[in-house]
């Protein structure tokens, strides 16, 4: 099969920087803390614990700047690699992981892909198998930007549903840094630093309701499951009734600015090539 493009025409690029995309939640960053050694890497290594969300702000712009890259990806892909060239260590049980491992590395994008593929059916439309195919198949022609060894990809998009099915069966688990990554839904979110006291009081709790619904709302069942978030058959409810008023959008989606329909590093790609702006 002849490798698949990323670029105007691919269907990643149309999605992956949706801005709707935000409406998943949290979802990938925490499954990949479920991956014992990924969780572990963060434990140890990362100012997640300090910078949440400063953190998550990093680790989303150099992902976004490999998959809008262009002609410069695989030297963008190639540096988020080697941000991870220190990230090793030893694990509670005395095993060693370290970041670059394939099947560490690689369940971090595969995780990403997730997200993407969740999102786009959940938000905007259902997918046919033929584009999830594609959808895949762009998927390893992104993977293979960050220069890791690709023996852990499934070949196909059969043999990726088959490992996603084992990863979240048999792999995952409530590893300390997932748990800390969800913990806001039942304790609230943390307070901004220049945010008084007094205000985010009166601030916070809508704020956390909307958190806590976006957050558990966009977790896999066997997340929830093995985090312990709660979640009940009306919450359901009401995220399918919220999913559902999201898809209604599309028919004026296209019409609204591009600046509230894509991220920054998905509109700089559109200006470059200019031609052909997903709609």
């Amino acid at each position: 099969m002849t490798e698949a493009k990323l670029g105007p025409g691919s269907l990643t690029w149309r999605y992956f920087g949706d801005t709707r995309m935000a409406l998943v939640g949290p979802r990938a960053a925490v499954l990949q803390n479920m991956l014992p050694a990924l969780g572990q890497g963060v434990l140890d290594h990362s100012v997640f614990f300090d910078e949440t969300f400063a953190r998550v702000k990093r680790s989303a712009g150099p992902i976004l700047d490999t998959v809008y890259g262009g002609a410069k990806a695989a030297e963008t892909g190639r540096k988020v690699r080697d941000y991870h060239v220190d990230i090793k260590g030893e694990m509670p049980d005395g095993t060693r992981y370290h970041a670059l491992d394939p099947e560490t590395y690689y369940w971090a994008h595969a995780t990403f892909l997730d997200n993407m593929l969740y999102g786009i059916e959940t938000f905007i439309r259902p997918l046919c198998e033929a584009e999830k195919r594609r959808v895949y198949e762009e998927s390893k022609t992104w993977f293979r930007m960050y220069g890791v060894s690709d023996r852990a990809m499934p070949e196909d998009w059969e043999a990726f549903q088959a490992y996603w099915k084992r990863m979240m069966e048999e792999v995952i688990e409530p590893h300390k840094t997932a748990r800390y990554g969800v913990g806001y839904v039942t304790k609230g979110l943390p307070r901004p630093g220049r945010v008084p006291a007094p205000v985010w009081r009166a601030l916070s709790p809508p704020l956390n309701a909307v958190a806590r619904f976006i957050t558990v709302g966009g977790l896999h069942p066997r997340m929830r499951e093995l985090l312990g978030t709660p979640w009940s058959a009306a919450d359901e409810r009401r995220y399918r009734r919220f999913a559902a008023a999201v898809r209604r959008l599309n028919a004026v989606w296209p019409l609204l600015p591009e600046a509230v329909r894509y991220v920054p590093q998905a509109r700089r790609a559109f200006a470059r090539d200019g031609r052909r702006r997903p709609r």
